[in-house]
C-alpha cells in the first residue's frame, strides 16, 4: 500500500520559513519522480515544485520560484520543501505528489500518488 504522508506545516508570520516533509513508503522512491503542489480555499491546484528521482532536475513554480527549494533524500524515502520568505499569498494546504516517470509534469494529472496534505498559513 502506497502512503505519501506530508509533515512540517503550520502558522508562520509573512518572512519566515517553513520546511515540508514528505515521507513515502510502499513504492520505489528512488525511481519515482516528486511533486508538491498546493491549494488555497476557491482556487484551483497549483504546481509549486518537481524533482527527478536522481534529484538532479529540479522545476519551479513562477509563484515560488527563488524562494523555495526542493529536494529528496532518497535513502529515507523522503521528499523536502524548504519554504522562505513566506508571503500570505503561500498560504494553502500542501500535497506532496509521487510519479513513476523519469520526468517532472507540471500538471497534478500526472502523478499517480498523493499525500493528504498539510495546512500552511502565513500570517502578515
Amino acid at each position: 500500500q502506497v502512503q505519501l504522508v506530508e509533515s512540517g506545516g503550520g502558522l508562520v508570520q509573512a518572512g519566515g520559513s517553513l520546511r515540508l516533509s514528505c515521507a513515502a513508503s510502499g513504492l520505489p522512491f528512488s525511481h519515482y519522480t516528486m511533486g508538491w503542489f498546493r491549494q488555497a480555499p476557491g482556487k484551483e491546484r497549483e504546481f509549486v515544485a518537481g524533482i527527478s528521482w536522481s534529484g538532479t532536475g529540479t522545476y519551479y513554480g513562477d509563484s515560488v520560484k527563488g524562494r523555495v527549494t526542493i529536494s529528496r533524500d532518497n535513502a529515507k524515502n523522503t521528499v523536502y520543501l524548504q519554504m522562505n520568505s513566506l508571503k500570505p499569498e503561500d498560504t494553502a494546504v500542501y500535497y506532496c505528489a509521487g510519479r513513476s516517470g523519469s520526468t517532472v509534469v507540471l500538471q497534478g494529472t500526472g502523478y499517480n500518488y498523493w499525500g493528504q496534505g498539510t495546512q500552511v498559513t502565513v500570517f502578515s
